[in-house]
């Protein structure tokens, strides 16, 4: 038995994802779904899924169609993950999972009401190599943690009509991809201190903002309870940088693709240790699929054990939530806000 997918938008993510559900073994493509009913198609072609729509409601509404992957631009992310609740189906929904924390809210409590499956994908944190992080971590390898660096940037073409660059489609960098070294930053600390996550006591950030009102490059600060301090940027206008460094008290931890974001491939994983006085040691973690194929795995699972919760490290509700908070607090702090929100100023 597997999952029947559909998938909401057919842009260059839905494509990866419709690879990856052709290698997992939970899931099965059903539909595809888009505002363009020739593009629906020709996707439907590429990838041999068996039908497409010409509008997102009719691929909800389909009795043979399980679950839905939401890959929408940001601003619909809500509207459709409840819409497809509400029609009863499981959804996995695209980082970030929304706009803001208070829609991020309502969509879990949609879910909640009709017992039905809601994650966030955040695929680097099903990959095996996130696993044997937290298990380092858990080990006291690197002593007390105490100084987290974490970036995601890449260096995109203008287009200021463009996702990534229209503020009325949640452009900017801090949703984008700042939402990945802040969810790291979240784990590692929380792991540190005993738990799965934990929630920073204090935010403060800078940002570059466009001229079309995204910010285009941004860089904060996160400090929490335990005194644990974590330095994240990002940028949709700087030269490509994915990595992390974990510094604590007897050593240090570099991971040169923390996001293993490959989208074709499977990805292997690489931990490099650095213990005080010691030689540093490189730690291969082998991955028998890409981050989206096991993401894929991880959702079903949690849908056919009946639980509706993937394990951890996978994103919780709780941790969405979390972590929604976080990049709001951040874009706070820079002074970034959509036409979408009301709460934000």
């Amino acid at each position: 038995m597997k999952l029947k997918w559909g998938i909401i938008g057919a842009g260059a993510i839905a494509e990866a994802f419709a690879l990856a559900v052709s290698s997992s073994n939970t899931g099965e493509l059903r539909s595809i779904g888009s505002r363009q009913l020739e593009k629906a198609q020709a996707f439907a072609a590429k990838f041999a899924i068996p039908v497409a729509f010409g509008n997102y409601k009719e691929l909800i509404e389909d009795s043979q169609t399980d679950a839905v992957y939401v890959c929408t631009p940001h601003p619909m992310h809500a509207e459709w993950t409840i819409a497809a609740i509400l029609a009863g189906k499981h959804v996995m929904c695209e980082k970030p999972l929304s706009m803001n924390y208070q829609e991020a809210v309502k969509m879990f409590e949609a879910a909640d009401k009709a017992k039905l499956m809601l994650m966030e994908a955040f695929m680097y944190r099903c990959h095996p190599q996130t696993a044997k992080l937290v298990e380092i971590l858990r080990e006291n390898t690197i002593g007390d943690v105490r100084l987290i660096q974490a970036a995601f940037c890449f260096s995109a073409g203008f287009k200021p009509e463009g996702r990534l660059f229209n503020k009325r489609l949640g452009g900017g960098g801090i949703l984008d991809v700042g939402c990945y070294p802040i969810s790291l930053s979240r784990l590692i600390a929380g792991v540190a201190e005993g738990g799965n996550f934990v929630e920073p006591t204090e935010i403060k950030g800078v940002a570059c903002i466009g001229q079309t009102g995204v910010d285009e490059w941004a860089a904060g600060a996160l400090k929490f309870e335990s005194g644990i301090i974590a330095q994240v940027a990002c940028g949709i206008r700087v030269g490509p940088e994915r990595s992390a460094r974990i510094y604590g008290s007897n050593g240090s931890i570099f991971m040169p693709s923390p996001w293993v974001a490959s989208r074709k491939e499977p990805e292997q994983g690489r931990i490099i240790l650095q213990i005080n006085g010691k030689d540093s040691e490189e730690i291969i973690i082998q991955a028998a699929m890409t981050s989206f194929t096991y993401e894929i795995d991880a959702f079903g699972e949690a849908v056919f054990s009946g639980k509706l919760k993937p394990i951890f490290p996978a994103m919780s509700a709780e941790d969405s939530l979390g972590n929604m908070l976080a990049l709001d607090s951040w874009r706070n702090e820079v002074g970034c806000a959509y036409e979408q929100e009301k709460s934000c100023n």
